[in-house]
């Protein structure tokens, strides 16, 4: 039977995949669906993907969802996006622009583990600007000002028919819309955008790094709209490609990391937020916590205003590599390579007998996870990953036991940004956890032994798709606001509490990892020639 009162759609674009889910008023998930999306990787460290084809996934995955459950397009009352922090490149009438010398135009969005900027943010982080404090300091590859310093300096060409930039949440919204509204959640968190001043932009950053035009070319309006705020009805178009109306509203949108923790902490958006922590895992691992003051540190993004909710500082930590880093492992393991998938899961059934017989299962085998860059707290996108204490062993024994070192890493990194955040005002006691981390029990206890966090689960099958229907409801109850439709649609949760007896071992553990750090800075250092 489908609910009499307005219904509400999350779309969660990822990496790898679009999805939707349809909501009732209450936060209660009715029917959910999913479509791949397409990958290109012309070049080492070059990853793109085709705006059109992200587009028709979504549509398709609206559509699909909704013919689940019952509700009717004219029940739809808004509709809210969300989606990876990808940069799509239009030309001045609008037609997707390749953003590959040689490549073709279709392939029109740098995604955001691109790393084809590194110099470009090096630059960036050189200048010492104001600006960057706001970003923890140090200018990452993975946001959108050194990729369009890139997309500038080597595919000139794409450059001068240039005729906006978008962040890939808010190109969706104006392909529902046929505005082009920016939410101040992307543009802060990823464009140096800073929305609680007079004025947004560091016109001297961006004249010292050649880019003084970016303000004109990528078409943005004058100010960014809050996280919930409305954009405007579907358009014609926009109705028709998603199998929706065009009394359909839609919200200001939002990262999906950050949908991911406003659906984990959605009812905590009024209350005391130090001691809360939201973590959004999968193949990567974003780290978010909210304050109402400013907090500085070095090393983690932000601090951003109003990048998750209206009035509230969002402090972020990630770390680049995580589910992804798991899968390298098993792939590289000898044992594991006709396993697959599968791997993961029989690592699951091996180990957690032993975690609860044992806190150490290999006291000389130590992972530092690095292998994709440290994001935080170090901000270093040239860090690499160590093994420590490998033998000849290609045994089933051999794999776990590297499956478990990993994940403990895995762990580890997220305690040192948990004590970044420590040091600078937040009380961390509890871990929101979402994403593809919640199937992994190891991963789960892990989190909690070593941190000493309670980890708390959503009881929503889909957190980050909560996210996007709460800022779905918000433009459609503007006098509400997002508070009010967060904490009406907050779900039930499942904690996790630490087990205190494991705690001695992961403290040693801890310590090697730290030592294990300047190791490799100083071979980094005895390195360079």
């Amino acid at each position: 039977m489908s609910p009499s009162g307005p219904c509400f759609i999350g779309v969660d674009v990822g990496t790898g995949s679009a999805r939707a889910g349809v909501f009732d008023a209450n936060g209660t998930l009715l029917g959910s669906a999913a479509h791949a999306i397409a990958m290109n990787r012309p070049k080492p460290g070059f990853v793109e993907q085709d705006s059109q084809n992200i587009w028709q996934s979504v549509c398709q995955s609206v559509r699909d969802a909704l013919g689940k459950t019952g509700v009717t397009a004219q029940q739809v009352a808004a509709i809210g996006f969300d989606a990876t922090c990808s940069l799509v490149i239009r030309d001045k009438n609008d037609h997707p622009l390749g953003v590959t010398p040689d490549g073709a135009d279709n392939w029109d969005v740098i995604v955001w583990m691109d790393h084809r900027a590194v110099h470009e943010a090096e630059e960036c982080t050189a200048t010492g600007a104001k600006v960057l404090d706001y970003i923890g300091g140090t200018m990452s590859p993975e946001m959108e000002i050194p990729k369009l310093m890139w997309l500038k300096r080597h595919h000139a060409t794409a450059w001068n028919k240039m005729g906006a930039a978008y962040d890939l949440a808010d190109f969706l919204s104006l392909r529902a819309t046929g505005r082009t509204a920016r939410s101040c959640c992307t543009m802060t968190c990823k464009w140096t955008y800073l929305p609680h001043q007079d004025e947004p932009w560091d016109r001297d950053f961006l004249a010292a790094i050649g880019m003084d035009d970016l303000v004109d070319k990528i078409n943005m309006p004058d100010k960014a709209l809050a996280v919930g705020d409305l954009i405007g009805p579907l358009s014609e178009q926009g109705a028709m490609d998603l199998g929706l109306t065009t009394d359909c509203v839609v919200g200001a949108g939002l990262i999906d990391a950050h949908a991911g923790a406003l659906g984990t902490l959605g009812e905590y958006l009024d209350g005391n937020l130090d001691q809360h922590f939201a973590m959004i895992a999968g193949t990567s691992t974003c780290h978010m916590a909210l304050s109402k003051e400013p907090r500085f540190i070095k090393g983690i993004w932000g601090p951003y205003c109003g990048a998750i909710a209206p009035g509230l500082w969002l402090n972020e930590g990630g770390q680049s590599a995580t589910g992804a880093l798991l899968d390298h492992v098993v792939a590289m393991h000898p044992f594991s390579h006709a396993l697959g998938r599968d791997a993961h899961k029989l690592a699951g059934e091996k180990l957690m007998p032993r975690m609860a017989a044992k806190a150490d299962l290999a006291p000389r085998l130590h992972v530092l996870p690095d292998f994709h860059g440290n994001r935080s707290p170090l901000a270093d996108p040239h860090a690499l990953g160590v093994i420590s204490g490998l033998t000849l062993d290609q045994s089933e024994e051999s794999f776990l036991k590297l499956y478990w070192a990993t994940a403990c890493a895995i762990a580890y990194g997220t305690r040192h940004i948990i004590d970044a955040l420590n040091e600078t005002g937040y009380d961390i006691t509890h871990i929101h956890l979402s994403g593809g981390h919640t199937a992994s029990n190891v991963l789960i206890k892990l989190y909690a032994d070593i941190t000493g966090c309670t980890v708390v689960m959503s009881d929503c099958e889909e957190p980050v798709l909560l996210g996007s229907a709460m800022l779905a409801a918000s433009a459609f109850d503007g006098d509400g606001g997002l508070a009010k439709a967060a904490r009406r649609m907050a779900g039930r949760e499942t904690s996790h509490a630490p087990d205190p007896s494991a705690k001695p071992d992961h403290d040693r553990r801890y310590a090697i990892f730290h030592q294990m750090h300047a190791h490799r800075q100083a071979l980094d250092i005895m390195s360079k020639t």
